[in-house]
This record gives structure tokens, sequence and C-alpha cells, in this order.
């Protein structure tokens, strides 16, 4: 069966403009052409991961990548990013145990979420943790009874963000709660190395990057100069992935981000990068199937494409349409239509594109495979189980 593009409501010309971007490696083509899949599957290739690694690390200069468990915690991504010599921001016990487990040192490992039970704090301390996240008093006081010592990062608030997926108020504080939680830190006995932000996810251009540093600069300044030993900026997440859109390749965009953190912060900063769908969305491609194809009335203008996966079982981040997969058929180069594009529960919320339509072969029919792409980050990490019975994302990884 050969595959060819049918994209979202975008010239298939934009993948011209990122020509390191293969829309499914050689390897995943001749899988997924060899398999007769019979529920959603991610094909997941662990050599584009590699290549998107050395391209960021590259970029990123001498800033330490810590790579987003979160965005895809499979044991084989695990594996071949600490083998590159990662380390890893884990969001949760469960995501250190697994590190741990799968031989990753604990001083490589850094408690990122804001938000953590004393008992996981305790746990992560114990096994040699050293670096812990927080953004709220009662957070310092949790860390300093059961982490006595341990080198704590600030996480300041970002109020503006252009990102496709802004983060919201949930996580960081004001630079003035900051500086009084720093003095806090320090009469704690804890050690305050230096502050995050996260600029949201997918941020599509470095320029984007500069209110977000440019508040950190600001926060950065005071309580160097009050005495605190800040050497640490962690500038969390917000590489982009490939979703259509004109982008930097990832060695360019990584060096942009990086030359405008040092002329902010000069070259005594310790930086640390905390890439999760920017390294691995674009080595994951999801197969799928077709289920319905419909219309609500003969005059509408618009079909409703049913597939076999959804919001639930492992595309969430449709939510708010934020984020625009991409789309191949078997019928590339046929006429398109617009199409709302749904999941199979019964479940009203189980729509995925509809406020912006997809463009889908007219010629698509219950049983078509779908190939998703740019899928490998978000998707079976959010996947639920058995939600309606479907059985959730599998996956499958190629070396």
């Amino acid at each position: 069966m050969r595959y060819a593009a049918a994209f979202a409501g975008e010239p298939a010309r934009l993948f011209d403009a990122h020509p390191s971007v293969s829309a499914v490696s050689a390897a995943q083509d001749a899988f997924i052409r060899a398999t007769d899949f019979d529920r959603p599957t991610v094909v997941f290739d662990l050599d584009m991961l590699r290549a998107k690694y050395r391209a960021l690390d590259e970029g990123l200069g001498d800033a330490t990548i810590h790579f987003a468990v979160k965005a895809n915690p499979a044991p084989e991504i695990i594996v071949a990013v600490a083998a590159l010599g990662g380390q890893f921001d884990c969001a949760s016990r469960g995501e250190i145990d697994l590190c741990l487990g799968l031989g990753v040192a604990p001083h490589r490992i850094a408690f990122g979420n804001t938000i953590k039970r004393a008992s996981d704090i305790a746990h992560a301390h114990r096994m040699g943790v050293e670096q812990f996240a927080a953004d709220a008093e009662e957070e310092l006081h949790k860390i300093a009874t059961h982490a006595p010592g341990a080198r704590v990062i600030v996480r300041m608030l970002v109020e503006a963000s252009e990102a496709d997926w802004p983060l919201s108020r949930k996580f960081g504080c004001s630079r003035r709660e900051a500086l009084r939680l720093m003095d806090l830190g320090r009469w704690l006995g804890l050690d305050v190395a230096g502050i995050s932000f996260h600029p949201g996810s997918q941020v599509r251009e470095p320029r984007m990057w500069a209110s977000a540093l440019d508040a950190a600069h600001a926060l950065w300044t005071e309580p160097a100069a009050a005495g605190h030993d800040l050497r640490i900026l962690n500038i969390g997440g917000g590489f982009p992935a490939f979703y259509g859109e004109p982008m930097l390749r990832t060695e360019a965009y990584a060096a942009e981000v990086m030359r405008m953190v040092r002329h902010r912060f000069g070259t005594d900063v310790h930086v640390m990068a905390e890439p999760g769908r920017g390294l691995v969305a674009e080595a994951g491609v999801i197969v799928a199937e077709v289920v319905l194809v419909a219309r609500k009335d003969q005059d509408d203008l618009a079909r409703w494409v049913f597939l076999d996966i959804g919001k639930f079982s492992g595309l969430a981040e449709t939510m708010d349409e934020a984020i625009r997969y991409q789309f191949e058929t078997r019928h590339g180069g046929a006429e398109t239509g617009p199409c709302i594009l749904a999941g199979p529960s019964c479940d009203s919320a189980d729509v995925l594109y509809e406020k912006r339509p997809v463009q889908l072969p007219l010629a698509l029919e219950s049983g078509d495979k779908v190939r998703i792409l740019c899928t490998g980050a978000y998707t079976s990490s959010y996947s639920s189980v058995g939600f309606n019975g479907f059985p959730p994302l599998a996956s499958v990884f190629l070396n």
C-alpha cells in the first residue's frame, strides 16, 4: 500500500521548509507496510530520536539536556537518552523509579514538579536525587524536612507566552514571591541554586523566548546582589516539533536560544534545558484506521471522519485544537475536502478537529489506514487504560 501526504489544511510544500524532518523514516515505512495492525499503534524510530538528541546537543552547546520523561516514559527511550549522556527531568516518584530501575544514576535526575507529596520527596532524597523544584512556601518546608540541605530551584511564573500550548498559572510564582522563597530556602538550610521557568510547549520561533528570558534575568540579578549563590538557570522545555508550519532546523533553533541566554546571563551560569516534545515527537508515527465516514445531512460541506483513536486513547493534545497533527493516507494526490475528525468513544468531547476542519481525500472510506505524523510525544503517555473498552495505544520501537 502506498501512502502519500494529505495535510491538515496546510499545503504540502511546507514540508520543504524543514528538510531535516522525514514524515516517516525508511524503517518505519517498511515496518508499517509489512504489518497488519489490529489496533492504533505508534511506531517509534529510536535512530530518529538519537539524531534529534545530537542536533539539540550541538545547538545547545554547554547546556545540559534533561529529557522531560512525561513526554514519553517508554523504557526504550530512557535507555537511549541515557546512552547518549542525557539527564532526566522527572515529575513523579514513578518516573524517578523508572529511571533508577533502568540504571540511571540518581545525580542525573531532577525532581522538577513543584507539586510533590512529602513521602515522594523523602523517597527521592533517600534514593540519591539531589535537585528539587519549588514555587511555594509549604513546598520549601517539605523539602527542608524530608530532603535536608537539598539543592533547590525556584520556579518563576511566565505571564505571557506565544507558545502553541501555553502553560497555565498552575506553575511558578511571581518575582516578589520568588525572592521571598529564596530567602526562606536559605534560612531553612537549603541550597537555593537557581531559578527555572517554562516558556510553554511548542514555541515555534526562538524570538518567542525573549520575554521569558528578560523576566528571568530581572529575577536573577536581585537575589545574586543580595548574596544568593545562584548558578543554575533552567530554561525548561518549549523546543518545538514539526506540525506542518515552517521552522528552523533543530541545531539553528537551539543555538539561537542559547545565544539569547548567554547575551543576558553571560557564560558563568550553568544552563539546563528540558526538551520533551522537541526530542521525541518527530520520531513517532501512529497508524490508525478509519472506522466511519459520514455526513449529518446530505447538504453538509464537511464530512465526519471517525478514527479508531481519539482524545482518550492518545490524542489528548487535540484539546482546543492546539496541536495540529499531519496525516498521510493511501489516496495521496486525490481530491480532498474538509473533514471533522473525531475519535471512536461514546463521549461527545471526543472530537479532534472541528473549528478548523482537516483536508482529507474524498475517496477516504472505512478500513483505510491513516498515518498520523510526529506523534512520539504525549500520545502513549496520555493514552488512558480501556476507556469505553477501547485498548490503550500500543507502541513499537525500531532500533
